[in-house]
């Protein structure tokens, strides 16, 4: 049985791409396991014999490559089917054509239940890049460099907020430092198709929240579709002592070495300036990393303020006359201040980000996928 995208996506049984090794490194569906008809190199074999002689002969080169693995194959196939028992196999290629159905057919004789994505991995990437071009009701999370947005984005997520972390799917920060301490980053093509799997069950909520990032990060580039969006949604500007701040990049980044932290200074030498630049580099040589992080925030903080004067406020959040600085509580004022002016951001204070999370829903500035759809 052939299906359409949405139908193959929305599905519960093993994702098996039987495209080569390269293939499926250069970009897959997210959580799809490889079981590759052919590596790399008979996959360009039978690919020429094609183009040379012709269907009938590329068939019988396919052929004479699988033979002797059909026993490895199969045995594959049983163990992945065994993985979601009550669910049959989704298979793919790359267009739907005879890798898959080649499979689907050795499936089929060990009475293990197949569905074929019609149109295979090129369908599903046309799709995908649809998928951005659609109008989505998106929310930034911002602030300055240091202000654990990523953090409160997760703790927001682990309370039923419909969230993408971009951050986390490009395995990057967004700075120049963004990279260290990172696994590799996804191919700018993964990292759509990573996208769009997290974007694609939030197709229902009211509004979803990203952090507020550059149009790339790290290599890998926001869509473009979604970009546009981004630059027009409404945001909700945090903010943190300097201080604070401090000791959460030297968290982050004080133990990734003199060398890193050298080169990824180097980096952005030319915006920071020689004298900033000479303070930080002096300062990792000592391994005084607070120092190190002070002077380059400075470089961090006026671009993040730059770019804030364009940006549409979500709320524009005043502290309570009277009382002390820090996160507001429910009835805290909020509204949307002069048109034209930036965002005024919301002072969190110190509070960890599990308690910030807890206020920012509280005051009723971020809503949960359960509390839009009210009770039942």
């Amino acid at each position: 049985m052939r299906l359409a995208i949405e139908t193959f996506l929305d599905g519960q049984g093993v994702v098996v791409d039987v495209r080569s090794p390269g293939e499926f490194r250069q970009g897959h569906i997210a959580g799809a396991h490889n079981m590759p008809l052919f590596d790399d190199a008979e996959r360009a074999l039978v690919g020429t014999t094609y183009k040379r002689q012709g269907r009938q002969a590329a068939v019988l080169e396919g052929l004479a490559l699988v033979g002797p693995r059909l026993e490895t194959l199969g045995q594959e196939l049983v163990r992945l089917a065994a993985l979601t028992p009550q669910a049959p196999l989704r298979l793919h290629c790359w267009r739907g054509g005879m890798r898959s159905e080649s499979v689907a057919w050795l499936a089929q004789g060990l009475d293990l239940p197949v569905v074929v994505l019609q149109g295979g991995y090129k369908a599903y990437r046309h799709w995908a890049q649809a998928l951005f071009e659609r109008t989505w009701p998106l929310r930034l999370l911002g602030g300055r460099t240091g202000s654990g947005k990523t953090e409160l984005l997760l703790e927001l997520q682990a309370r039923g907020v419909a969230v993408i972390d971009l951050e986390g799917l490009a395995n990057h920060r967004g700075s120049s430092f963004g990279g260290l301490g990172q696994a590799e980053q996804p191919s700018s093509e993964h990292f759509e198709n990573l996208l769009a799997s997290a974007l694609w069950p939030l197709r229902e909520a009211e509004a979803i929240w990203l952090e507020d990032e550059s149009a790339q990060v790290g290599r890998c580039r926001i869509p473009a579709g979604l970009w546009r969006q981004m630059k027009q949604a409404p945001l909700l500007a945090v903010h943190r002592p300097l201080e604070a701040r401090l000791d959460h990049l030297v968290a982050l980044y004080g133990n990734q070495g003199q060398v890193g932290l050298a080169e990824a200074t180097q980096r952005i030498a030319r915006r920071l300036g020689p004298q900033r630049t000479a303070l930080a580099l002096a300062a990792i040589a000592e391994e005084n990393w607070r120092e190190a992080c002070r002077q380059i925030l400075d470089y961090y903080d006026r671009c993040y303020d730059h770019g804030l004067q364009a940006r549409p406020a979500l709320a524009s959040i005043s502290n309570v006359p009277g009382q002390p600085s820090g996160p507001p509580g429910p009835s805290a004022p909020a509204d949307p201040g002069p048109a034209g002016e930036p965002p005024k951001p919301l002072d969190i204070g110190l509070a960890p980000a599990p308690e910030a999370a807890e206020q920012l829903l509280a005051a009723g500035l971020i809503c949960t996928i359960q509390q839009r759809l009210g009770p039942d």
